[in-house]
């Protein structure tokens, strides 16, 4: 590709603002160097055009939750011989773990390298990359993606969770990521002691790393976190071999078991969040917590319906996820608006979620000086997308509803099927 490059199209639209007419980029050295009409770029820069007549310009997506160490197991489950029929949310989770127990580590690079494939044929050029295991970090380094990278921390007994937290941040803090930012990712409230807690917060703050923690997911997890009981504390403890890692009764919420321990800051991004009270949501805007929701799947997952009025009601900060695979159907967060929409339609309009995948992701992720929006001095993340004709008139509900992905861009690179 040339040095510079004017990429121009019937409307440049960006979250927040109007749309473009016959709006345009200058792409130079991987990020965008100017905005404009194509007039207005073609009198300042002799440079080559590439024109997209009927199509939008808009921003590449920004997924704030994925794991995409689990892209393959749709096919894992089965090569594994597994009996996968979770009935349940627990049930869900003891087989995911089943599934894992059947692999090698040579099953996770392919799988990784699908899920960017994914990604990036769908629009999205950011992620929010939950990763268990910090050996496949040069994966994400050579990718043309960017996003944060969160190491995840989970365990128990003394020995393995110290393990477990030496080297998520160690390799946080000293690893060449490449486009990436890292973060830490305590797992979950109840798959963490919480004598551990305070840990985590400590390293959190020496290295200055942001947290992205699932809260809330499923009711399982409320009465686990609240009064020790639940399907958590009679199947799946006695499964991972932690039943003498049960307390006693706490009676508070997983959000307020965190809070406690100072976990919930604005470098916090809480996932889920479908089993949140009033008290819980008013900590979380207290605090300055964005908030990712995966709602296609927790449907799939059938653990119920983040309480998104109640969000917006309080002004928390809104980012959509695609989770994994192994609980969703794609990685397109095309789809994911638009389920959403049917889920929410009385709550979250297009302009809504085209801002919760474009700058109100980059923003969750601690991200948006370099992506989610077309500015001078960003990466030169976007995506080219089919639109059906009209004018301005419902043109932002047309391109959420209607529009197709034609052309996608990773810091001025043209992805091509490779990542």
């Amino acid at each position: 590709m040339p040095e510079s490059t004017i990429h121009a199209a019937s409307w440049l639209i960006n979250p927040d603002a109007p749309p473009v007419a016959g709006g345009a980029l200058l792409i130079r050295d991987g990020k965008v160097a100017a905005v404009g009409t194509l007039s207005e770029l073609r009198r300042a820069h002799f440079v080559p055009v590439a024109e997209y007549p009927g199509s939008a310009i808009i921003p590449g997506f920004v997924n704030a939750h994925t794991h995409l160490e689990l892209t393959h197991f749709p096919s894992w489950h089965l090569r594994t011989n597994i009996d996968y029929h979770p009935r349940s949310f627990t049930d869900w989770i003891i087989q995911i773990i089943k599934v894992a127990r059947g692999l090698t580590p040579a099953d996770y690079p392919p799988s990784v390298h699908e899920g960017m494939r994914m990604c990036l044929e769908s629009g999205t050029t950011a992620i929010g990359e939950i990763l268990t295991n910090p050996a496949l970090t040069p994966l994400y380094k050579a990718s043309v993606m960017t996003g944060r990278l969160y190491f995840e921390v989970l365990g128990q007994g003394r020995t393995r969770f110290g393990e477990k937290l030496d080297a998520a941040t160690s390799t946080a803090a000293s690893a060449e990521t490449g486009a990436m930012t890292t973060g830490l990712s305590p797992h979950t409230p109840y798959t963490i002691g919480e004598e551990h807690l305070h840990r985590i917060r400590e390293a959190a703050s020496k290295d200055g790393l942001p947290l992205a923690i699932h809260i809330s997911e499923s009711a399982a997890e409320t009465d686990l976190i609240f009064d020790s009981s639940g399907p958590l504390a009679t199947d799946f403890y006695p499964f991972a071999g932690w039943e003498r890692y049960l307390t006693p009764p706490r009676r508070c919420s997983s959000t307020e078991l965190m809070d406690r321990h100072g976990l919930l800051t604005p470098a916090t991004l809480a996932v889920h969040c479908v089993h949140v009270t009033l008290a819980d949501a008013r900590i979380l805007k207290e605090r300055g917590v964005s908030i990712a929701i995966c709602p296609r799947s927790n449907e799939q997952l059938d653990v119920g319906r983040a309480p998104v009025p109640l969000f917006k009601k309080l002004g928390i900060p809104l980012s959509l996820g695609t989770d994994s695979l192994a609980s969703n159907d794609s990685l397109s967060l095309w789809d994911e608006m638009r389920y959403a929409l049917d889920a929410f339609p009385h709550d979250l309009a297009p302009a809504d979620l085209f801002r919760m995948v474009t700058c109100g992701g980059a923003s969750a992720l601690g991200i948006s000086t370099s992506c989610g929006s077309l500015e001078v001095g960003k990466r030169a993340d976007f995506q080219v997308v089919g639109i059906i004709g009209g004018g301005e008139g419902g043109l932002l509900e047309r391109l959420v509803q209607t529009g197709s992905v034609q052309e996608v861009y990773a810091g001025g690179e043209r992805f091509v099927g490779k990542v």
